[in-house]
């Protein structure tokens, strides 16, 4: 019997807990171990603190649970310093939390990273200890929270100096795929706030990092999709992007030309299949086909189809199927190009839409 996964806590849920206690201490002189708060859907936890205090300020730490979820910042310490202030409730964000420094996220610019979801979350947890009339600033700061926030997606939204805090349901579902899909949204957000109407999407750091060091695409536009090629094409869609170029190694792109749109190996992977049909359909001998339903890596097969007289425009034509077939799965609401990149960054092949987009960005070879 497989055994029920854990949930976990939010940096927000720990950011609101440590809050709470550090509230407590400054203004009723107790340190506590615990704290209970009421999440937003209404689920009630309760979170182990450690508490200290000094000379007009006390300070609570939350060590992040993040249950079974493969969370980067599972362990990481949530430190809350409360001090007393004028009036309301200021929320600062002190080291190892990010500062927002570019327009299209849920903040504005030179905000810290502190979600609304989580804002409201901190404020109720203090309400009924600041005396009325009483003042409250909170600085929020998580050791090592610079250097965890280059593993997330922060570098690429603006989020400079570390982490944000997170939350929508003050829980951590484990190994959401829906979380993961989600927080890669903001990309394109930030990208059209920064006047991109053209948008890179690229499943892998790989296809990132050909864009922006051999290519030198601007990076603004870039956003990466993991496997969720289809259901980052909608959003782009949604938000009124005007064009997308689709820009990754063959083997992942290949799959659209397939009609494929999550590209995970597990649940889809058609890649010998589509380039047999296509090289079939192209005049490849039996055997060259037969081969290619053999082969494991788009280099080797690469070798075949050349080796068949078929070149460059085969790869052409593959990537305005796969333009094609991502323009159908949006009913026609993007132009789409495509580019398809061999494991060293060579461009195998490219559409035509592809080649406008890229002879704009001064790259017309």
């Amino acid at each position: 019997m497989q055994r029920e996964l854990r949930r976990g806590y939010t940096t927000g849920t720990c950011a609101a807990a440590a809050a709470r206690a550090a509230a407590i201490a400054l203004w009723q002189k107790q340190l506590v171990r615990e704290v209970t708060l009421t999440l937003p859907r209404g689920e009630k936890v309760t979170l182990p603190v450690t508490v200290h205090q000094g000379p007009g300020w006390a300070e609570a730490v939350v060590v992040k649970d993040a249950g079974d979820d493969p969370d980067v910042t599972h362990g990481a310490a949530i430190h809350v310093r409360a001090r007393q202030s004028g009036r309301g409730l200021t929320l600062r964000g002190g080291p190892g939390v990010g500062t927002v420094t570019r327009p299209g996220l849920a903040l504005p610019p030179g905000e810290p990273a502190i979600n609304p979801v989580p804002r409201q979350m901190i404020a109720a947890a203090v309400a009924d200890v600041t005396p009325p009339g009483q003042g409250l600033e909170l600085e929020i700061s998580i050791p090592g929270g610079e250097e965890l926030a280059r593993r997330t997606l922060n570098p690429r939204l603006g989020i400079e100096g570390g982490l944000s805090i997170l939350g929508t349901t003050g829980l951590v579902e484990p190994m959401s795929e829906e979380a993961y899909r989600t927080s890669l949204i903001p990309q394109i957000d930030v990208a059209l706030a920064a006047g991109w109407e053209t948008l890179i999407l690229t499943p892998g750091r790989l296809g990132q990092r050909q864009a922006e060091e051999r290519y030198h695409l601007p990076a603004a536009a870039i956003v990466l999709t993991g496997n969720f090629i289809g259901y980052m094409l909608e959003a782009c869609a949604g938000r009124g992007v005007k064009r997308v170029l689709l820009w990754g190694h063959g083997g992942k792109l290949i799959k659209v030309a397939g009609g494929i749109f999550y590209t995970h190996s597990r649940l889809a992977d058609a890649r010998q299949e589509i380039l047999a049909a296509w090289a079939a359909a192209r005049g490849a001998s039996p055997e060259a086909v037969r081969q290619l339903l053999e082969v494991t890596t788009v280099e080797a097969a690469r070798e075949i189809i050349a080796n068949e007289g078929l070149g460059r425009e085969f790869w052409d034509t593959l990537a305005a199927r796969a333009s094609r077939r991502a323009e159908d799965f949006v009913r026609g609401e993007l132009t789409v190009g495509t580019v398809l990149l061999s494991l060293q960054g060579e461009i195998m092949g490219r559409d035509a839409v592809a080649r406008q987009i890229l002879e704009a960005w001064g790259h017309g070879s």
